[in-house]
C-alpha cells in the first residue's frame, strides 16, 4: 500500500504541520490553474499513478508550463500515460499542477523501518531532487533512533553538522522535520520520503522547508492508516484474479502476501517468511511465478485454501513445486504441510495429474511429522521429490530446486508425464 505523489502527500502532511507547494489536482478548471500561474510564475504537470512507481522524472513525465496553453497541453499528454519501470507497467489516470517553489538548496528526507539497524531510520541529505543511489555515501546521513523517543531535534542537528550542510538550512530543518515522525508513527507507515525539500526564502531571507514530493508505505496490517479515511480506490491496484483470491484470506490468523512475478515461470515456489522470500526470488529470477510469505502459523484451513488458489492457477504450467522456509519459531511445519499435502492430492483427483517435481526445504516444531505427511502424499501420486530438513543451507535446496526445473525442461517433464500415464500432448 503506497501513496506517491503531492495529490494526496500534500493532505497528508498538513497533519503533521509541514509546509506543501500548492497543488491542484486533476478537477481543476482553467481558470484556477490560470490563477496558479499567476502567482508561482510557473507550474509542474504531473501524472498521477496508484501505488509507487518512480523515476518519472527520468522518463519524461514531467512537465512545466508558464501559460495556460501549455500547461493544458501537458495536461493532455500526461493524462493517461504509460510508465514502465523493470516489469511493471502502470497507466496513469489524471494530472496535478504544483505551484514552481524557487529555491537554491534541495534536499531528500526519508523515514523508514530498517532491517540494517533494527529501528526507525532517518535518511538526509542536502543533496536532494535526484536518486537518493546517485548521492556519494559521504554526503548522506543514516540515523537509527529510538521509536520511544522518536525523531528528536539533536538528531536532525547532528546529521546536518557532519555534512556540513549549508548554516543556513540547518534551523529551519531542525525545527520542521521531526515533526514527520509523528505522521509516520500515528498512523501506520513503513516509510515516508520527502524528495526533493526546497528551502524557499521569505521576505526576509529566512528560508522555509516545502515538500514538492512525496512518498509513503503503508502496513496494511496495521489498523492506524484506516483514521485517515483515505479513497479505498487509492490502492485498487490492477491485481491479478490469483492476487485477489490470496488477498482475500488476509483476515485469518497468518500472512498471506504474494506478488506476481513472471506469469510464464515454471517454479511455483510458495514461500515462508521474508528472508527466505527475499533470497527465494533473487535466486530464482525469472523462473519463479510468485513471490510470496505464507508465514505467521497459518492454521490447516488457511493453509489450504491458499495452497488450492495456487495450484488452481499455476500447477499446470509449472515443472517444480518448491516448498520452502527457514527455521520456524512457532509455525506449525506438520499443519502446513498436511494442508499442501492434502490440497495437492484432490487437486490432481479433480484435475487429473501434471508432471511435476515437489522440492521442500523447512526447519521447525512437527518437522518430522509433517515431512512424512508429504513424502506419502507425493510417493502415493508417483511424483519425484527431494525433501532437505533445517540443516540444509537454503541457498543450496534453491540450486537444488533450479537444477530440477532445468532437467524438467531438458527432458524431465516428458519422462514423468509418462511415468503418470499423461499424454505427451496433456503435458505440455
Amino acid at each position: 500500500m503506497q501513496i506517491t505523489g503531492m495529490l494526496h502527500g500534500a493532505k497528508l502532511l498538513q497533519f503533521a504541520g509541514f509546509p506543501t507547494s500548492e497543488v491542484l489536482g486533476p478537477d481543476a478548471s482553467e481558470e484556477e490553474i490560470r490563477a496558479l500561474i499567476d502567482r508561482y510564475g510557473s507550474v509542474f504537470i504531473k501524472p498521477v499513478f496508484k501505488g509507487g512507481v518512480g523515476k518519472k522524472g527520468k522518463a519524461g513525465l514531467l512537465g512545466r508550463a508558464s501559460d495556460l496553453k501549455t500547461a493544458l497541453k501537458e495536461k493532455e499528454r500526461l493524462y493517461f500515460v504509460e510508465h514502465r519501470v523493470g516489469s511493471t507497467v502502470a497507466k496513469a489516470n489524471g494530472v496535478t499542477f504544483e505551484g514552481a517553489v524557487p529555491a537554491e538548496h534541495e534536499v531528500y528526507f526519508s523515514i523508514s523501518d530498517s532491517t540494517r539497524f533494527r529501528a526507525p531510520t532517518m535518511t538526509l541529505t542536502h543533496h536532494g531532487g535526484i536518486d537518493i543511489e546517485e548521492v556519494d555515501k559521504s554526503l548522506v546521513a543514516q540515523i537509527p533512533f529510538d521509536a520511544l523517543t522518536g525523531l528528536k531535534a539533536f538528531v536532525v542537528a547532528n546529521a546536518l553538522s557532519e555534512l556540513n550542510a549549508p548554516k543556513q538550512i540547518i534551523s529551519p530543518l531542525v525545527q520542521q522535520l521531526p515533526k514527520l515522525w509523528e505522521l509516520y508513527h500515528n498512523f501506520g507507515m513503513t516509510t515516508l520520503e520527502l524528495n526533493p525539500i526546497r528551502m524557499r526564502p521569505d521576505r526576509n531571507g529566512r528560508l522555509t522547508p516545502v515538500a514538492c514530493d512525496f512518498k509513503c508505505g503503508f502496513d496494511r496490517d496495521d489498523p492506524r492508516w484506516e483514521r485517515l479515511n483515505l479513497p479505498n480506490h487509492l490502492f485498487a491496484v490492477d491485481y491479478s484474479d490469483f492476487e485477489l483470491e490470496i488477498n482475500q484470506l488476509r483476515t485469518y490468523q497468518g500472512q498471506s502476501d504474494v506478488y506476481v512475478i513472471n506469469p510464464q515461470g515454471t517454479i511455483l515456489a510458495p514461500t515462508f517468511g521474508g528472508g527466505a522470500n527475499s533470497l527465494v526470488t533473487q535466486m530464482l529470477g525469472d523462473d519463479a511465478i510468485i513471490s510470496s510469505d505464507f508465514g505467521g502459523n497459518p492454521p490447516y484451513e488457511k493453509m489450504k485454501k491458499v495452497a488450492q488458489i495456487c495450484f488452481k492457477h499455476w500447477l499446470k504450467q509449472s515443472n517444480v513445486l518448491f516448498i520452502i522456509g527457514g527455521k520456524s519459531n512457532n509455525t506449525d511445519i506438520f499443519e502446513t504441510f498436511r494442508a499442501m499435502a492434502d490440497a495437492l492430492r484432490e487437486h490432481f483427483g479433480q484435475h487429473g495429474p501434471t508432471p511435476l517435481y515437489v522440492v521442500a526445504g523447512r526447519g521447525g516444531p512437527n518437522l518430522v511429522r509433517g515431512m512424512g505427511a508429504l513424502r506419502d502424499t507425493v510417493e502415493a501420486l508417483g511424483v519425484p521429490y527431494r525433501l532437505f530438513g533445517f540443516d540444509s543451507d537454503m541457498s543450496e535446496v534453491i540450486h537444488y530446486a533450479r537444477a530440477a526445473d532445468a532437467w524438467m525442461k531438458a527432458g524431465g517433464r516428458d519422462e514423468v508425464a509418462a511415468k503418470l500415464r499423461i499424454p505427451v500432448a496433456a503435458a505440455a
